[in-house]
């Protein structure tokens, strides 16, 4: 199959490009330092021409409210068109788990207008919504600093490793269309703030993380079931401790 991933130079992108790759697929990594632009629409008809199958993981250069949603509404609806035109069966895309359960977060809502585009279109279609990936946890942390001590809210979250997400994705884009979202979480539950302590632990960071109600994660309050599935969902094998072990 010819497998286009659009923002194939990315963490989950190359990722992917590499394992389809071995697979025995042509897959194809498109972005704009490979000359494909789904946000002008530069390079998108020639990248899709032939292709059975379109993955979407690219991510907005801004996460500022209005740029994140323009960037989400606006490349999506330049793929969904072009996908039509070329013939494409299956267009694939990446979102988070719980992004209609943070209201406040405009990166949130800018998923869920490009979910929303996704399931409009006559392109049969499928989401994998993820988890938080392990390997932005760190940043989680950044985020939440206050003068010298780190603020984080109690919440559940279950990380996945991005591995994982690229397993599955790419049995996704080999797959039948779902016409709908499957959901990938990691094998295990943590709370936020205890998660913030032994990333910082295992770091060998001394600053403290206190405990708060109305800690934020990236600006947004956290309902404590907000960021994990709350119905079936596929597990990832890949434990926390195994992936700081690598």
């Amino acid at each position: 199959m010819k497998i286009v991933v659009i923002g194939g130079s990315g963490l989950i992108g190359s990722r992917l490009v590499t394992l389809l790759g071995r697979q025995g697929h042509d897959a194809v990594a498109a972005s704009p330092r490979t000359g494909v632009d789904a946000l002008t629409g530069a390079g998108v008809a020639g990248a899709l021409d032939g292709a059975d199958v379109v993955v979407d993981v690219s991510n907005s250069p801004s996460f500022e409210a209005d740029a994140v949603l323009a960037f989400f509404e606006t490349s999506t609806r330049t793929l969904l068109a072009a996908e039509a035109k070329a013939g494409v069966r299956h267009h694939v895309a990446l979102s988070i788990v719980g992004a209609d359960r943070i209201p406040d977060s405009g990166y949130m809502r800018a998923k869920v207008a490009q979910e929303a585009l996704i399931a409009a279109a006559d392109v049969p279609w499928t989401v994998l919504r993820a988890t938080q990936f392990f390997e932005f946890v760190p940043a989680i942390v950044e985020s939440s600093v206050v003068g010298d001590e780190v603020r984080l809210p109690s919440a559940l979250i279950q990380p996945v490793a991005a591995d994982d997400v690229v397993t599955v994705l790419a049995g996704i884009a080999v797959g039948a269309p779902a016409d709908g979202i499957v959901e990938l979480a990691g094998p295990e539950r943590f709370r936020l703030d205890e998660l913030g302590r032994t990333t910082l632990a295992a770091a060998g960071d001394p600053r403290p993380v206190v405990s708060d109600p109305q800690g934020r994660y990236f600006g947004a309050l956290l309902a404590e079931q907000a960021l994990v599935p709350l119905g079936d969902a596929r597990t990832g094998g890949i434990r926390l401790a195994q992936w700081r072990g690598r």
